[in-house]
């Protein structure tokens, strides 16, 4: 990312706790005096909308978040994010060490562990510097590694909750899905289902030929299908693969889904759209 020599940098905060962010960016103040704080926002969906109004270079997102996680937040950021513009430097900010050693290990650029000690900070900053300088690769070449490191991110198990994890994490595998309309309860086979997709509250099940919604958090029955089977092709949408007829890319490059048995077409979000190539 080649920044004009006329600019700063400028950074997007994204934490949920006043005191935290406030002594985050005191911490920056010193450990980078050249650094701009943009913005300084308190959930992910703010952090989303604040990054693609301000473009910063550098992002540093608490992982957990009200509402929308940090790794939630960037991979909807990825999605949105103009192509022909660099994405930004990120970080990741967490009280939760095996997110962090997760994050690392995911090739972020870096993490900070809560409470964030100032030599720490200043090696984050080392690193990020380094990577703002950095010239070798085209920022198209950048951007797709920076999807597919958000992509090992949010698959993680447990990654939309730290500290939740070990809560379920072998469910059994969902074979029928409970409906209630009225005063029936619908028992629909998951072999019956085309399309999972969040709306709402809800999540809507998509038959060849019927429509049902259940409160049941779409992560939720994700984590207890067959990812083989039903594959993720955006944020909020799991489809049954054998049931995709084809992909289509429009004009602006973006990847649309048509079924075998079903009129609508599905949007392919970019951390997803490796699925589709050519064999």
């Amino acid at each position: 990312m080649n920044l004009p020599p006329s600019r700063a940098p400028r950074a997007l905060i994204a934490e949920d706790e006043p005191l935290l962010a406030a002594a985050l960016r005191q911490e920056l103040a010193r450990a980078w005096p050249d650094l701009q704080i943009a913005a300084t926002v308190g959930d992910g969906l703010a952090a989303v909308q604040q990054a693609l109004d301000l473009r910063p270079d550098v992002l540093l997102f608490d992982i957990r978040m009200p509402g929308q996680s940090g790794l939630e937040a960037a991979a909807e950021l990825a999605d949105a994010w103009p192509a022909d513009t660099p994405f930004p430097a990120l970080v990741f900010v967490t009280a939760y060490d095996q997110y962090a050693v997760q994050a690392f290990e995911a090739q972020a650029v870096d993490y900070l562990l809560k409470p964030v000690q100032p030599e720490r900070l200043r090696k984050a900053v080392q690193k990020l510097q380094a990577t703002l300088a950095r010239q070798a690769a085209p920022a198209a070449l950048d951007f797709e590694a920076t999807l597919a490191r958000l992509r090992a991110l949010v698959a993680l198990p447990g990654a939309a909750a730290p500290g939740m994890a070990g809560a379920a994490a072998h469910p059994a595998p969902l074979t029928v899905i409970q409906a209630s309309s009225g005063a029936q309860i619908h028992l629909v086979p998951v072999a019956d289902v085309v399309v999972f997709e969040a709306a709402d509250k809800y999540v809507r099940v998509l038959t060849a030929t019927q429509e049902y919604l259940i409160r049941t958090p779409l992560k939720e029955l994700a984590a207890q299908l067959d990812a083989n089977t039903f594959w993720q092709v955006h944020r909020g949408t799991l489809v049954r693969a054998s049931a995709i007829a084809s992909a289509v890319r429009d004009e602006s490059g973006r990847l649309h889904l048509r079924l075998r048995e079903r009129p609508e077409t599905l949007a392919v979000s970019r951390l997803y759209a490796h699925r589709f190539k050519a064999m």
